[in-house]
């Protein structure tokens, strides 16, 4: 058996929500985690902007590339990658980020910085797109995944702040894990923010409130 593969053109979905308040606008851009959907994520980010008291974010959600039924039902979620393939998924999904990135910003007229937002598996993303990133980038909130172990110091120099989080009862995303990732953006000049609250591997109320904290440090 001989395995191949071949590139193949396939379209993306995103949502984007537009703020009321007159522009400047500033771009936050967010990935869900896997068997999620855009959706879920918008309704995430929506209440985190809320929170920050501001009206002048275009709140833009990514639905991963690879979409599947959830067990027997008929909702249609989404995920990131697997093993398979992995370099080669992982290069496109930074091209389909930063395709979603640079429309949403020719479209809104979107010019100042992005913040990028990742949940369980988009917050690999969500640091893979910071990097890649064809606008300045403010920051990246991260809750309960790690940062993907290929970006090395200067990819993460990008980064100019983040917010790193888990909840305690989190086994997805151990406490070693989140100790040796703000150590590496420390060590990438990165100002990191490390928050743990009490839950398990969920976004919750208190995370928004710390995550809208962060965005208004980063207007």
């Amino acid at each position: 058996m001989i395995e191949r593969v071949v590139a193949a053109s396939v379209h993306g979905r995103y949502l984007i929500e537009a703020p009321a308040a007159p522009r400047p606008w500033y771009m936050l851009a967010a990935f869900h985690g896997y068997a999620e959907d855009a959706e879920i994520q918008l309704e995430r980010i929506r209440e985190t902007s809320q929170r920050a008291g501001s009206r002048g974010w275009l709140l833009v959600a990514v639905q991963g590339l690879h979409a599947f039924y959830r067990g027997r039902r008929r909702d249609v979620v989404a995920s990131w990658m697997t093993r398979q393939n992995r370099d080669l998924a992982i290069a496109d999904n930074i091209a389909y980020a930063q395709s979603v990135v640079a429309e949403a910003a020719r479209e809104f007229d979107v010019t100042a910085r992005v913040v990028y937002a990742g949940f369980s598996q988009g917050v690999a993303m969500a640091f893979r797109a910071a990097c890649a990133s064809p606008l300045p980038v403010g920051g990246v909130i991260a809750l309960g995944g790690d940062v993907p172990p290929e970006l090395d110091p200067r990819a993460l120099e990008r980064i100019p702040a983040a917010l790193m989080s888990r909840g305690r009862s989190d086994e997805a995303y151990t406490p070693a894990a989140f100790e040796e990732d703000v150590e590496r953006l420390r060590t990438a000049r990165c100002a990191v923010t490390p928050f743990q609250f009490d839950g398990g591997h969920e976004w919750t109320s208190a995370f928004s409130e710390a995550a809208a904290g962060f965005l208004r440090e980063c207007r």
